[in-house]
Parts: structure tokens; sequence; C-alpha cells
């Protein structure tokens, strides 16, 4: 029998690939694992507090906490306790990033996933310190987990390739704007509920990722080029032989110039796809959109 496609080798050739989505699912896994395994040692010596690996990586709501442990604004989106948290991230943050990276690149993915989280839990810490209901729990109220970012990443592939539908289980097509819509009004209305700081910390990934995405598609102001891929690469070593000659390095104008006309053909071919969608792309424009999914 042959097991080539079974569930166990399916998984294994996906956590092989070497893409951002993979490492950064690796990253929330390899943490949730490590705060477990030391939840079970806690709990073999008899001690249920909290566990002190989630007391400094989550973001706390008080100031004054949070001015002594600042790499929480960072870590939080990294961090989860229960298996059923960190598995629908994950299977959310694997749903969007592909997507994503269908029209942008991987260090854009890198950059939304990054500051769609610190977006949100900035935008946790300022409700929880501006309005009155919750005064008395910011002294014991955390946020953690990587929603905040998934959601950013959702978002901003909805607004840069609204009209691009994707087929759900027993709905059919639907048009990543809607999808977008119908996750920030769940958030929005979830507020009053049992995890109000988490459904904040994700409307501000989400305001993010809209932002992040709509300046792209409109240019409206220069937002500087962070590298944070270089985090997550290694550098591969570089070979040659004694037959290769190195090419001559390009100038500024010539390289900004190859840049904007490979810009204007993917703008022109994502113009295309949000008024007649995917389909209508010729082979060779979807060609030309897989290998600049792929750049970065």
């Amino acid at each position: 029998m042959n097991n080539y496609n079974s569930p166990f080798n399916q998984v294994k050739t996906f956590f092989n690939q070497n893409n951002i989505i993979v490492k950064l699912i690796k990253i929330n896994i390899a943490v949730w694992l490590v705060i477990n395994a030391f939840n079970i040692i806690l709990y073999l010596y008899g001690d249920r507090g909290t566990n002190i690996f989630v007391t400094w990586l989550a973001v706390p709501a008080s100031i004054d906490t949070l001015i002594i442990r600042p790499w929480t604004l960072f870590t939080y989106m990294f961090l989860h306790e229960e298996i059923m948290h960190i598995f629908m991230n994950m299977l959310m943050l694997y749903f969007g990033g592909v997507l994503f990276m269908q029209f942008l690149d991987a260090r854009k993915l890198l950059n939304t996933y990054i500051f769609g989280g610190l977006t949100g839990s900035l935008f946790y810490v300022i409700a929880f310190n501006i309005f009155p209901i919750f005064h008395n729990v910011i002294p014991f109220s955390i946020a953690l987990g990587a929603s905040a970012s998934v959601l950013a990443i959702i978002v901003a592939v909805a607004t840069y390739a609204p009209e691009f539908s994707v087929p759900l289980i027993l709905i059919g097509n639907v048009k990543l704007k809607y999808i977008a819509i119908v996750f920030v009004l769940l958030d929005l209305t979830s507020i009053k509920g049992d995890n109000p700081g988490g459904h904040i910390a994700h409307l501000g990934g989400a305001f993010y990722g809209f932002l992040m995405a709509y300046n792209i598609r409109h240019s409206l102001f220069k937002v500087p080029n962070f590298n944070f891929d270089k985090i997550f690469t290694r550098k591969p070593k570089m070979k040659y032989t004694k037959t290769e000659q190195p090419k001559r390095p390009l100038s500024d104008d010539e390289y900004n110039r190859i840049k904007a006309e490979k810009q204007k053909v993917i703008d022109a071919i994502l113009d295309k796809i949000s008024k007649k969608g995917y389909d209508s792309l010729s082979k060779e424009e979807k060609e030309i959109l897989f290998k600049s999914s792929n750049r970065g």
C-alpha cells in the first residue's frame, strides 16, 4: 500500500518547506510545547500557579508592569496555552498566509504579522487604560496569542484583493472582503463577552492590516523597509566556479526603473483580478503573479 499521500506524510512535507508561513507556525508550536512541558512539571510538583513563562511573555494591561516587561509587546504574539487556541490560530495563519503570498511577498507577510501583532497589543493596553469598565481588572489582565497578527494578514489580503473569491465548506465561493468584514464584526460584537482584551487586540491587528494594504495599493505614504526576514532566514553561502564571472551591479536608477516596470505589470494583473476575478487571468499572467508572490 502506498502511504505517500497519507496525512502523516502530508504534514511532514508541509513542515519541510522553507517558507515564512511554515517558519512562523514552527515558532508558535515550539513555544507552545515549551509552555505546556513546563506546565506539566509544575502540575507534577503540585504547583498550579501561573506559568512563569506566561507571566513574562504575555503582554500586561498594566502600564506599570509593561514598563518593566516591554518585550511582551512582541513575545505575546507567539504565545499560546490551550491546544484549540493554537490550532485555530495556526489554521487561520496558514489560510491567510497562502492567500497573502498569492499577491504579496514573504517580507510583507512577516512585517504584517509582527506589526499587526504590535498594533493589536497597543490597542489592548490603551483601551484597558482608557475605558472605565476595565479599570478594576488592569492589574490582573494579560493578552496572549497570534490572533491579532493573523487577522492583520487576512484583512490585509482582503483589502489588497477584495474581489478575490475562495471556496468555503457548506457555503461556496465567498469574496475576501466579506470574510474580513465578518471577522471584524464578530470581534466588535464580542467585546462585551468573556475576552474583551483579545477582541480589542484583534481589531488592532485588523486596523494595521487594512492600513498597510490600502497604502500599498494607493501609495499614501512611504513606509520604512524593515528586514525582519533576516532574523528568520539563514543567508546561503555563495559559491563561484572558475568559469563564473561576477555580474555588473545595477545602478540605483537602473534598479528602480526595472522595479517600477515590474510593479506596473503586477498592478495591472491585480486590477484585473479585482474587476474580473482570478480565473480571468491568462496562463502567462498567472505565472507572473506566482513568481512575484515568491519574492522576498
